[in-house]
């Protein structure tokens, strides 16, 4: 049994895709998730009754698809889909790659026959640590189809950009506020501002004693340094293919990344190339 109140090291940086995984997205803190989504979204709390964290892998339909992953993909009672997904680096052209994601997620609800009246909503919440909304101080938000002066057309696709960035150091008394600085996590090595969160709720608690746990684990902290040499190598890579824009030039990038042993759906967001151009090249190599 781990002792955690003796634990030195310190504690692992949420906004990692990879411990945020861990925390929000293991079926063992399904309470710890629901708290998080009431926070952000204007869902009736029924829906919250019985959450299923699925797959978070979108379905690649034909060969040429770009290969999507999502860090958390959530089924609600009535079956509308949530996906949540943290974004440390910027990605180029995010806003289509999320409206990518959106559609498959919808489409890949439809069989023949389909009565459309069937097909569930589709929530995104997309947490960055740089500015993605331009001429807006406020940290998060909500996107839907409505007109200019707010007339909705459809609620099926929604959007919620949540910017750490922009989070206020001091609390505006909402529970988001508290999400968000615990997602931060710049600072959660700081007792008094540790004890702040894990004293707002019940799940805020959870999730500060969840943590303490994953930092504890040698190998957690393994895993995350190995993630950190690859994301120094994304950066790399992504230096490289701004400046091959043309498409040899971006074959380039991509063979340099798969002799670095970058995965190919990374490799197909990097560079642009369809999935099936990266697994071409990997069968030349």
């Amino acid at each position: 049994m781990i002792d955690l109140e003796n634990v030195k090291k310190p504690l692992l940086p949420v906004k990692s895709d990879f411990v945020f995984k861990l925390i929000f997205g293991d079926r063992r803190n399904v309470d710890i998730l629901a708290d998080f989504l009431k926070s952000v979204l204007d869902i009736n709390e029924s829906e919250y009754d019985h959450i299923t964290i699925v797959d978070p892998h979108v379905k690649k339909e034909f060969e040429g698809d770009k290969y999507s992953i999502v860090d958390v993909k959530i089924h609600l009672k009535s079956g509308n889909i949530i996906h949540v997904e943290i974004q440390i680096l910027p990605i180029p052209q995010f806003t289509h790659r999320t409206i990518y994601q959106q559609s498959k997620m919808i489409t890949e609800q439809i069989t023949t026959g389909l009565d459309w009246a069937k097909i569930k909503r589709v929530v995104s919440i997309i947490i960055t640590d740089h500015d993605i909304i331009s001429g807006s101080n406020d940290y998060h938000h909500q996107f839907r189809q409505r007109t200019i002066n707010g007339v909705e057309f459809t609620d099926l696709i929604e959007t919620n950009t949540l910017e750490l960035s922009k989070l206020p150091p001091e609390s505006d008394t909402s529970d988001l506020w508290y999400w968000m600085k615990f997602i931060k996590s710049d600072d959660l090595d700081d007792k008094e501002v540790l004890d702040m969160i894990a004293e707002r709720s019940s799940a805020t608690r959870k999730a500060v004693g969840v943590l303490k746990e994953l930092s504890a684990d040698e190998r957690n902290r393994m895993i995350l340094e190995r993630r950190e040499i690859e994301r120094r190598d994304w950066v790399s890579i992504m230096g490289g293919a701004k400046q091959e824009g043309r498409k040899e030039g971006r074959k380039e990038v991509a063979i340099n990344a798969i002799n670095m042993g970058l995965d190919t759906a990374t490799i197909t967001r990097l560079t642009g190339l369809t999935y099936q151009d990266v697994e071409n090249l990997r069968k030349m190599l």
